[in-house]
């Protein structure tokens, strides 16, 4: 998958649908905040991972310390100041090299790891503003399918390195894609064994188990909506589900 193209694909389009709307709309599902102060947390983020890792970074950057973090106050100048955060991200890895490791919130990793990481997140905030604005949220199948390999990614990551147990020892998730054309990569199994928390992408039944379209998947796991509200099926314990959804928190 080209994560580069995605990046700057993704950003523009979050920018153009913000960019028609009220910006002082709230957005439901980034609670107290508006559309205006999530495009520039969007853009702010873009610039400071493009920071990081310019800077070949060890330790967190202070969100204050991003160079011309905040927007400007002229709507198409704000749009550039947007889509160029994406660009200057795509520069650094360019600069100081792919593989060059810095700073992130799971540990070191090569400076490139930033590409796929702000591509998701900016995609997953994509859909905060469309459910704001009422509209569809389009993505690609294959990139909602990544989507959901990297959130398992950083949950399982973030759990271990906290200790913490949003899975009871024995249980396990196993979601399933219905979009045609994904493969392996349409189907996710998290379990909880003796080596611990961990997935992979494979068929199983699990303790619960969810069915749907990726991107429907990809906004429940990231609790966007419920999978009760977006039609998925359900099947098994869903105690399970909720539990995890309670224990991994971004």
């Amino acid at each position: 998958m080209d994560f580069r193209a995605a990046l700057l694909d993704q950003t523009r389009s979050f920018g153009e649908l913000i960019a028609s709307s009220d910006p002082e709309m709230p957005v439901p599902t980034c609670p107290e905040w508006t559309l205006k102060q999530l495009f520039r947390h969007v853009g702010r983020g873009n610039r400071w991972a493009a920071q990081i890792i310019s800077e070949r970074r060890v330790s967190p950057l202070d969100p204050r310390e991003v160079h011309e973090g905040k927007p400007p106050d002229d709507a198409e100048a704000a749009i550039e100041w947007l889509n160029a955060g994406a660009v200057q991200i795509l520069k650094a890895v360019d600069q100081v090299g792919t593989d060059t490791r810095v700073w992130t919130f799971l540990g070191p990793k090569p400076g490139g790891w930033w590409i796929r990481r702000r591509v998701h997140e900016v995609a997953v905030h994509h859909a905060d503003a469309a459910l704001a604005l009422g509209t569809t949220f389009d993505i690609p199948a294959d990139l909602a399918a990544d989507a959901v390999s990297e959130w398992l990614e950083i949950s399982t990551g973030m759990a271990n390195k906290r200790h913490g147990e949003p899975l009871a020892s024995g249980a396990s998730i196993h979601l399933h894609a219905t979009d045609e054309g994904l493969g392996p990569t349409g189907e996710w199994m998290l379990e909880h064994d003796e080596d611990g928390l961990g997935w992979s992408h494979s068929h199983g039944k699990g303790t619960v188990a969810l069915k749907g379209p990726v991107g429907d998947l990809l906004l429940a796991v990231t609790r966007r909506r419920s999978a009760g509200d977006l039609g998925l099926e359900v099947f098994g314990d869903t105690a399970t589900w909720d539990a995890w959804l309670d224990n991994t928190p971004f």
